[in-house]
């Protein structure tokens, strides 16, 4: 506890000092969005003209729920919603510059908070089933990380302040509580705790260290050149590391707390163990556990990118072209640095744990 409540006290100080005050800065007017349901939909217009204000094609009449159906157009092309009678909409209201009067109606999109809820109560039912209580605090970890996320950490970003230090803040934060609250606050916890802050501490560094090194500029993506253009003066190369302290956490917690579980168990099953013994024991698990999760992660940033790599490949360019693109680069520095930070972790926890758990079995016999 000397250690954790340093941690704790620092983590509060960063909340308050990085916390959003006063106006958080705008991305700029934001649309007037309704919800509709489609009660007729036109053929599509002929290739090449645009759908007619008469709504004689290429639209739909939505009802927005206050009696008076309007036409609205839909869009064309890849990507474009394809509606039906009785579907569920999301209808953008432009009023015209020169006369507010006038309005333009365009479906933009589909509703569907109705599917979302239905799979987040399945998920919800499936993990309480088989966690009972300890799946109802996972639950609530959850909760936690996403309140973190978008009450502080969305905000603070958008206010001006350094990603990497509200990153590694907010990571914090949803430590401390996920951890305790999954797995009780107990000696175990605490040792995973400082070993997931270490880890995140090193993944944060190195992250600096090689997007500087690679000279990436976080300009990779089309999203990070609307961020740019909607919020001037952001960092997105510290961004990018942002992105890559969240996106390790939830992997770092998980080897963290089960390297801890595995010191504390080896030491109940053989209290005469030495910390040198317990740590040689515990890190042959904990390779284990690191061969299966290194692939998870590349994987996972491999697959979430699987859109830019096709597109990327079907410019023609050569292998290593690609690979060096810098939107290409990102993905390959976030999958390494998060994996790197994740091997750190293993030798951090497994020691320290070792060292707690031998010095406590040593302890016992001297207070007897």
């Amino acid at each position: 506890m000397a250690i954790i409540l340093p941690l704790v006290a620092a983590t509060l100080i960063g909340l308050i000092v990085l916390w959003p005050h006063g106006v958080v800065q705008s991305g700029g007017e934001h649309p007037d969005r309704r919800k509709g349901e489609v009660t007729a939909v036109t053929g599509p217009c002929p290739k090449g003209t645009a759908a007619p204000v008469d709504g004689s094609c290429g639209s739909a009449t939505v009802d927005l729920g206050d009696g008076k159906p309007v036409v609205a157009q839909i869009p064309s092309g890849a990507g474009a919603p394809r509606l039906s009678p009785g579907d569920k909409v999301i209808v953008i209201v432009t009023p015209d510059p020169e006369d507010p009067a006038l309005v333009t109606y365009s479906v933009v999109d589909h509703q569907r908070g109705v599917p979302l809820i239905l799979l987040l109560v399945v998920f919800a039912a499936a993990v309480i089933a088989f966690g009972r209580w300890r799946g109802l605090a996972a639950l609530g970890g959850l909760v936690v990380s996403f309140a973190v996320l978008l009450i502080f950490l969305v905000p603070a970003i958008r206010a001006g302040e350094d990603p990497l230090m509200v990153a590694l803040v907010a990571a914090g934060t949803i430590m401390f509580a996920v951890l305790y609250l999954t797995h009780g606050v107990s000696v175990q916890t605490s040792v995973a705790v400082i070993g997931t802050l270490t880890a995140l501490i090193l993944t944060g560094l190195l992250g600096m260290i090689v997007t500087s090194a690679a000279q990436l500029t976080g300009f990779g993506t089309e999203e990070a050149a609307i961020l740019a253009t909607s919020l001037p003066g952001i960092d997105l190369r510290g961004l990018l590391v942002a992105g890559i302290i969240i996106g390790s956490l939830g992997v770092l917690d998980d080897v963290t707390v089960t390297q801890a579980s595995a010191v504390a168990e080896l030491g109940l099953a053989n209290p005469s163990m030495s910390a040198v013994a317990l740590y040689r024991a515990a890190t042959r698990i904990g390779r284990a556990h690191i061969a299966s999760t290194v692939n998870t992660i590349i994987l996972a940033y491999a697959g979430a990118s699987l859109p830019l790599f096709l597109l990327i490949a079907i410019g023609g360019a050569s292998t290593e072209s690609v690979l060096t693109s810098e939107a290409i680069a990102m993905e390959i520095v976030r999958s390494v640095v998060a994996t790197l930070g994740l091997i750190a972790a293993v030798p951090i926890t497994t020691g320290l744990a070792a060292v707690v758990t031998a010095l406590a079995h040593r302890a016992q016999p001297a207070a007897s």
